[in-house]
């Protein structure tokens, strides 16, 4: 998205390639590779709807370079953004004319949508699962460990759990479900065939939350389903404990995709919260990782940015060329 600093514009593009990651982690290169065209079609769409004046900050092709602020909600920025850290704000300096990057974790651009530049905690549970919480001097995390190490209560974590009870279930073990295993062969196949169709594919974590929405469709009549999705709450639950903030009296938002598997999720994690947050306000997100992102940029134009820097989570920088003026 690009926007002007006082709301007077913006547009988005969207891009269907995902970013490359390498040894070095995530690819700057690519990254502006993708970033550079669609950044320069939105000034000129922008310079057309104002009668050819760009948006604020954001020089039209060939001009020179004019100041502004870039805030990059990066996935994966805490273990794989050191490419992102060392090489981006220069390069969105000579593309863009940008003198201020702002480097985020995905998770803080999914607060600052959800609650604003203000204390509280954050759980962001989609496919994977992090918890996010600050009282404007440190920031706390929890999870975000990827789906082999962690992400507990998120979508590829209630679908292996599903598949595992299903493959029970085929293999006559305690514990399987032979309603999850009747979903899982509809949805996958054979469940012989599921180890080859599911172990090399790249994107494993996504093929396993697919199967989350039949996990929660089974559970009103299936015990061991909703068995999954209470612990799955519980689990959301324990992030949200870990990173509130140390009063206990924060607003918390729940907020990504796996909301959108209904009741059967909602209602153990709405009890789960009361039994572990009692004194917490639980409020509904403000607006998604996008708004957090503008949310920041415009703080930071107008001074009034107030969340804690962290290098891993949220790192401000000038350009190498400010830098070495002492700007």
């Amino acid at each position: 998205m690009l926007a002007d600093v006082e709301g007077r514009w913006s547009g988005t593009r969207v891009s269907a390639v995902p970013v490359r990651t390498g040894t070095r982690g995530i690819d700057p290169g690519h990254l502006m590779e993708q970033l550079v065209p669609m950044v320069r079609s939105l000034a000129e769409q922008a310079a057309a709807e104002r009668g050819g004046t760009p948006p604020t900050g954001m020089p039209p092709t060939g001009a020179p370079p004019g100041p502004g602020v870039a805030v990059v909600g990066a996935a994966g920025l805490a273990t794989l953004g050191d490419a992102l850290r060392a090489e981006l704000p220069e390069a969105l300096a000579r593309a863009f004319g940008v003198r201020t990057t702002v480097l985020a974790a995905d998770a803080v651009t999914a607060y600052v949508g959800a609650l604003g530049i203000g204390p509280g905690a954050v759980v962001a549970a989609g496919t994977g699962v992090i918890a996010l919480g600050t009282d404007l001097t440190v920031w706390r995390r929890a999870d975000g460990w990827g789906h082999l190490l962690g992400d507990c209560g998120g979508g590829a974590w209630i679908g292996r759990a599903g598949l595992e009870a299903a493959l029970r279930a085929h293999d006559g073990r305690p514990d399987g479900s032979t309603a999850l295993l009747t979903r899982a062969e509809a949805r996958f196949g054979p469940l012989p065939g599921l180890p080859g169709l599911l172990y090399p594919r790249a994107d494993r974590p996504a093929v396993l939350a697919s199967f989350a929405p039949d996990v929660a469709a089974c559970a009103p009549s299936d015990p061991l389903a909703a068995r999954i999705l209470r612990t799955a709450a519980r689990h959301l639950a324990d992030s949200a404990a870990a990173v509130c903030p140390p009063d206990g009296t924060a607003r918390i938002a729940v907020t990504g995709g796996l909301l959108r598997l209904g009741d059967a999720l909602l209602v153990p994690l709405a009890e789960e919260f009361d039994r572990r947050l009692p004194s917490a306000r639980r409020v509904t997100a403000e607006g998604d990782p996008l708004t957090g992102a503008l949310r920041i940029g415009r703080a930071l134009a107008s001074g009034t940015l107030r969340l804690p820097p962290d290098e891993w989570l949220l790192h401000v920088t000038p350009p190498a060329s400010d830098r070495k003026q002492g700007d």
